[in-house]
């Protein structure tokens, strides 16, 4: 049974939130503030947190940049602070996944079940031959298959397909993008990823109305790891 931390210091939340993710089959456990949490993270090692940002004694933005110092635990984010400024805050710190109150059950579980889906950052090596999705990727070989047929990408094209497979189904801000591929020095030229990302996705196109990339307007984007149907 995989096990979540719930952490907000709002009760009737953190019950609303406990009902509804033990119906789906989780184990929960909760806190009402980040140094709680900490606590129980340590002892119960769960497989994925939701926190609240707004806390006393630690926030949730401070809980996000502590246990990113020693786990790669997915991080769904809550606030009813539905500003870009505050999503880029949180992704930056190391969150996986950000919903604005009210949100729907449905909703955020769907989105627990994505992250629980996603490869886990720390048992991929670089040197491995992986299967995520849709894709194979030999980062030693500098080789890319999608759905069978080999992908010819130039090195920056693999290096940004490789951080997304990575990172698959978590969104990336641009920040985080630039400064991975380009160095620190490139955070302030969006229209470098603009363009990569636009390669990127079309040597990706299969005809099939599939897209794997996604864009989260101001913030960033997310690599959808089996595809999804385009409108």
């Amino acid at each position: 049974m995989k096990r979540v931390l719930v952490v907000d210091d709002e009760k009737q939340i953190t019950r609303m939130l406990k009902t509804s993710l033990q119906s789906g089959g989780y184990g929960v456990v909760t806190a009402e503030h980040g140094i709680k949490a900490l606590e129980e993270f340590t002892v119960h090692k769960p497989d994925l947190i939701i926190t609240d940002l707004a806390m006393p004694l630690m926030n949730g933005l401070e809980l996000t940049q502590e246990v990113r110092k020693i786990s790669s635990t997915p991080i769904i984010v809550l606030s009813v602070r539905d500003t870009d400024s505050m999503k880029v805050s949180a992704l930056d710190a190391g969150a996986d996944d950000y919903l604005t109150k009210p949100f729907s059950m449905p909703e955020l579980l769907a989105r627990v079940r994505a992250q629980l889906r996603r490869p886990q950052r720390e048992t991929a090596t670089p040197s491995e031959r992986r299967s995520v999705g849709d894709f194979i990727l030999d980062t030693a070989a500098h080789t890319a298959i999608l759905r069978g047929r080999a992908l010819h990408l130039t090195p920056k094209e693999f290096d940004l397909l490789a951080l997304l497979l990575t990172n698959a189904d978590r969104v990336l801000t641009h920040k985080v993008l630039l400064r991975s591929i380009w160095g620190e020095t490139a955070e302030d030229q969006p229209e470098y990823l603009r363009v990569l990302i636009g390669q990127l996705r079309k040597k990706l196109d299969c005809g099939d109305g599939i897209r794997y990339i996604q864009s989260e307007p101001w913030i960033g984007y997310r690599l959808i790891a089996m595809g999804t149907q385009s409108e």
